[in-house]
């Protein structure tokens, strides 16, 4: 089991702001794989090339591997000013 949490706009499109996920290992391409499958608003949302995504608070990759009891969080990029 995973615990996926959303940020930002992303919270705001899925209306979810964290879930578990059975998963059984991968990479976190593999995870929004999973999740796209959903359907929509999913796949709009999580398709987004621009998307960050961070595995026990810390900054990854789409190649990166997801195991049991990780927490894989999704945000979109920071601007400011």
């Amino acid at each position: 089991m995973i615990k996926l949490v959303y940020f930002a706009s992303i919270r705001e499109q899925l209306d979810c702001a964290e879930e578990q996920l059975m998963f059984a290992g991968g990479q976190v391409r593999d995870v929004i794989s999973l999740l796209t499958a959903r359907g929509a608003p999913w796949d709009q949302v999580l398709e987004d090339g621009s998307m960050l995504v961070a595995i026990n608070q810390e900054m990854s990759q789409l190649d990166a591997p997801v195991k049991d009891g990780d927490e894989v969080a999704f945000f979109p990029p920071v601007t400011g000013g």
